[in-house]
């Protein structure tokens, strides 16, 4: 078959028709005008809300620079005012150790001081002692030698006259023996037994002599004696001083110092020793009431863990017994927990652990789902539609059933958090989506 096109119609040539207008192809320009359009205004918004987004981003960056410049500038106030306290610290210590060894030069000096000043003054009255002592021996001898002399004098038998010297340089010589024997730390009992025995020989000569020679007289023979006795006393009194000063013997009174010391020492010692038995004593106490309130204790645990979990109580009692303890530790109740619920935290069972986890699920599900309706960011910036009437004339029946254009301007702009939140929920989906097609 062929198709014919007819030409004529009743002889007459037939003509084209005209074109006329064709709403679907300007409706689908319009439509791709408006598309443009809206793609436009939906860049500009885009590049507004970048815009904004990278003020506001400037802005959070400038502000946490603050923050951290802040939080730096008070570091470093802290860290200074830190290191002049230290430095004041440092600064009063070593006053404080200056001041303490200038306390201990002071008071070394002065002990130095007070014992140069006392050995000045041992020195001193030693040796006015010395030469006292000798002194007086010397006035002695010069008293009781001339009385003796006066007794032993006789012509018919002048070597008498010798007897004097004889008796006196006898104590003199002992006295010098017993000083030879302090300085070489050697027993002096038998040189002080000699210088009294020859004192005693030349006192009672003197006093014989003073009773039975008129010349002489009972005065002179007196004094004679005592010089006799009196000269040798005190030089071996000195003598005897020096050898145990040498001996470092105490004296009376230092041994009178010593045994007040001992004594207050033994005070001391004995309540010191009381007060130990005392703070021994209280530590016994509160040891001993710490025992029986840890007993009071693990009898309440005992009773509370028996009765509330019996099965668990078996098998602790199973670990105790086994292990050779005393008491359910906290170590074998733990144990004990673990080995019958499988759960390490005591006190937690596996349905505690189900509904924890149910619970943190549910939570976790509640905060990182979207928000929709009313409160969403996005649905917020949507204008309000109001469901038309059923009588309501079609708008677009008085332009010949095109749609009214769209033109930039009245939509209100979406804010840029919302740009954001769409932005963010377009990743999701596209995410999903991607994640959905790999599987």
């Amino acid at each position: 078959m062929t198709a014919t096109s007819v030409e004529r119609v009743n002889g007459t040539p037939k003509t084209s028709p005209e074109p006329r207008f064709d709403p679907v192809a300007l409706a689908e320009a319009e439509a791709i005008r408006t598309r443009a359009a809206a793609e436009g205004e939906a860049g500009r918004i885009k590049a507004e809300g970048e815009a904004k987004a990278a003020q506001v981003l400037a802005a959070e960056q400038a502000e946490e620079l603050r923050l951290a410049n802040e939080r730096k500038r008070m570091r470093l106030e802290k860290d200074q005012a830190a290191h002049e306290l230290d430095l004041a610290e440092k600064a009063a210590r070593k006053a404080a150790a200056d001041a303490a060894k200038e306390r201990a030069d002071k008071a070394a000096a002065d002990k130095e001081a007070t014992e140069a000043k006392r050995d000045a003054e041992q020195r001193r009255t030693e040796a006015w002692w010395k030469w006292g002592a000798r002194g007086i021996y010397a006035v002695g001898l010069i008293i009781a030698a001339p009385v003796q002399f006066m007794h032993f004098w006789d012509p018919k038998r002048p070597f008498l006259v010798a007897a004097p010297g004889l008796l006196e340089g006898l104590a003199l010589v002992l006295a010098f023996g017993a000083a030879w024997a302090v300085a070489h730390r050697r027993d002096v009992t038998p040189y002080r037994v000699g210088i009294m025995f020859g004192a005693a020989i030349a006192a009672g000569i003197n006093m014989y002599g003073g009773l039975s020679d008129e010349r002489i007289g009972f005065n002179a023979g007196l004094i004679g004696a005592i010089a006799s006795l009196g000269g040798p006393i005190v030089l071996m009194a000195y003598e005897h001083g020096i050898a145990q000063k040498v001996d470092g013997i105490p004296s009376w009174r230092e041994r009178r110092q010593a045994d007040k010391d001992a004594k207050a020492e033994a005070v001391a010692v004995e309540k010191a020793r009381a007060e130990k038995a005392a703070a021994e004593a209280t530590a016994a106490a509160e040891k001993k009431a710490a025992q029986e309130r840890a007993e009071v204790e693990q009898q309440r645990r005992d009773h509370d863990r028996r009765e509330g979990h019996p099965k668990i109580w078996e098998t602790a009692e199973a670990m105790r017994s086994a292990r050779g303890s005393q008491y359910v530790t906290e170590q074998i109740w733990a144990d004990a927990w673990y080995r019958k619920t499988g759960s390490k935290l005591v006190g937690v069972t596996a349905e505690i652990e189900a509904e924890s986890r149910a619970a943190q699920a549910h939570m976790q599900t509640v905060t990182e789902a979207p928000v929709l309706g009313s409160l969403s960011l996005i649905e917020s910036q949507m204008p309000s539609r109001r469901k038309k009437g059923s009588n309501t004339p079609d708008g677009r029946r008085g332009n010949g059933g095109t749609p009214p254009v769209r033109r930039p301007g009245d939509t209100r702009s979406y804010s840029p958090l919302a740009n954001k939140q769409a932005a963010i929920a377009g990743t999701e989906s596209a995410a999903r989506d991607e994640l959905s097609n790999n599987t």
